[in-house]
């Protein structure tokens, strides 16, 4: 049998069980969680397959639970805890609580002086540029903006943020807003480099996607872990900064300043 095949199966047993349930089981998972759950689990079946074993066996076996839960819209772990994200509660603001979400911190140093990497991180039309996880990022007054970022298997969340702070050449911190797909909230600070060796850029960040840390686990698993993209995303942005451009791996230009 295909992996599509197998896919097929595991949706239409998620199916079948929830029927034979019946109303004992109703839907606490929210519409965005439940999407990246059958993204996952069908590449975890995909994996599975492919890896073949006990430990693809096993793989394929989280891969088709998963798809359940994004198929059925339950999930037992958070009946059982009485947690319910089919219709989430909104602060005052979409950003991140203090107890949940996932923190990452990665710094660089770059050979230019803090105003320069400020004034062009600030400009919202240049993040494509470095970042590879942002699909386009749009605003219409410098402060609020639309984000479009993408995932493992060619998944999209989009979401509002706001800049909340902002001081020239030393800082910026941003949160997203209520009704994001992805709560985030996070500061990039520019600081001189000890010896005059230039700029030390740290990006300080918190993020709540869908799913809280399942799907981060299942995002490392498919190779996006968000340390490594931010890891990456920094060093994207010295090339740029210095250089002019982004070398790829096999040494062409992906892009300019």
């Amino acid at each position: 049998m295909n992996s599509a095949g197998s896919i097929r199966q595991g949706q239409q047993a998620g199916r079948e069980l929830w029927q034979a349930q019946g109303d004992r089981r109703r839907v606490n998972v929210g519409q965005t969680e439940r999407l990246v759950s059958q993204v996952g689990g069908g590449a975890l079946i995909v994996v599975g397959l492919a890896r073949g074993g006990l430990k693809g066996l096993l793989a394929a076996g989280m891969g088709a639970a998963l798809l359940a839960r994004g198929t059925t819209g339950h999930c037992s772990l958070y009946e059982a805890i009485g947690m319910d994200t089919s219709e989430p509660e909104q602060g005052p603001y979409g950003a991140v609580p203090a107890q949940q979400g996932v923190r990452v911190e990665e710094s660089i140093i770059i050979d230019r002086v803090p105003d320069d990497i400020y004034l062009f991180w600030r400009d919202h039309a240049n993040l494509s540029k470095f970042m590879t996880d942002v699909v386009e990022v749009t605003s219409a007054d410098g402060i609020h903006s639309h984000w479009v970022v993408g995932g493992p298997m060619g998944l999209t969340l989009e979401y509002d943020a706001e800049i909340h702070n902002d001081e020239p050449g030393r800082l910026i911190s941003w949160r997203s807003l209520p009704g994001a797909q992805l709560a985030t909230a996070g500061t990039v600070r520019f600081s001189p480099a000890a010896g005059g060796r230039g700029t030390e850029v740290r990006v300080n960040q918190k993020f709540d996607p869908p799913g809280g840390k399942l799907t981060v686990g299942l995002a490392k698993l498919l190779g996006h872990d968000p340390t490594s993209v931010t890891r990456e995303n920094l060093r994207r942005l010295k090339q740029l900064m210095e250089a002019g451009e982004v070398a790829t791996i096999s040494g062409q230009p992906s892009g300019r300043a």
